[in-house]
């Protein structure tokens, strides 16, 4: 897209949503992101009638945040990464600015839109973007040598799905990075590993303190077996 092009689009988004400008400290790196002011705004009935489809991605969750911080830091290579449920763009963001070839996914076009807008914003390359129902995955998706989940695991029926995405989407020799603060899909994703192809490598615990909001955030490394 060109210079002109994202600003149209930020203009368009900015028409559509109350939009706020946060700056984020992710590993003393500011990142400003453009997103919607409130998510509860954004829920649309008709949606949730339909497969009970919330608008999670327009907060900036914090294990985002502890999944940005991580990336940032890690060595590239140029290899091609993939974002399960990008929200925003914080994770996305973050990757390209560690060197990594970007492809961001969601359920909602929208949250696509936000996230090559922050990309553009903080000056890294724009994202590919791949619309991607985890329930219908395709069977012509490429591949990734790395792949990407913050706080995807709030409803215990996503546990298996994520697992079935990283999968199916997964390079043979590629390495998987899931943050989650505890959401009631953890188990769930923990036991379809196995079924999957997938075995967990390692955990690493993040205490996240911000203000009121503590929690403490879990990272799962994973690969193929």
């Amino acid at each position: 897209m060109s210079e002109q092009a994202h600003a149209l689009l930020i203009e368009s988004l900015e028409r559509r949503f109350r939009t706020v400008r946060t700056p984020v400290d992710v590993a003393g790196r500011e990142i400003v992101l453009i997103h919607p002011e409130s998510a509860e705004d954004l829920i649309d009935e008709r949606d949730f009638e339909r497969d009970e489809r919330l608008p999670y991605w327009a907060e900036i969750w914090p294990s985002s945040r502890v999944l940005a911080e991580q990336l940032l830091v890690m060595e590239s290579r140029g290899r091609t990464l993939l974002e399960l449920g990008c929200g925003a763009g914080l994770v996305a963001t973050a990757a390209s600015l560690a060197g990594f070839r970007v492809t961001v996914s969601d359920y909602y076009e929208d949250a696509l839109r936000f996230a090559r807008s922050n990309a553009w914003l903080n000056h890294v390359p724009t994202p590919e973007t791949m619309m991607l129902d985890w329930r219908a995955l395709p069977d012509d998706a490429p591949r990734f040598d790395v792949i990407v989940a913050s706080d995807v695991l709030y409803e215990r029926e996503y546990g298996q799905l994520v697992a079935d995405a990283i999968g199916a989407l997964l390079d043979e020799s590629g390495s998987a990075y899931l943050a989650d603060p505890g959401r009631v899909g953890r188990g769930e994703f923990l036991r379809a590993l196995p079924t999957c192809g997938l075995v967990l490598r390692a955990t690493s615990e993040h205490r996240f303190v911000d203000g009121p909001v503590r929690q403490t955030i879990t990272i799962y490394e994973l690969s193929r077996r």
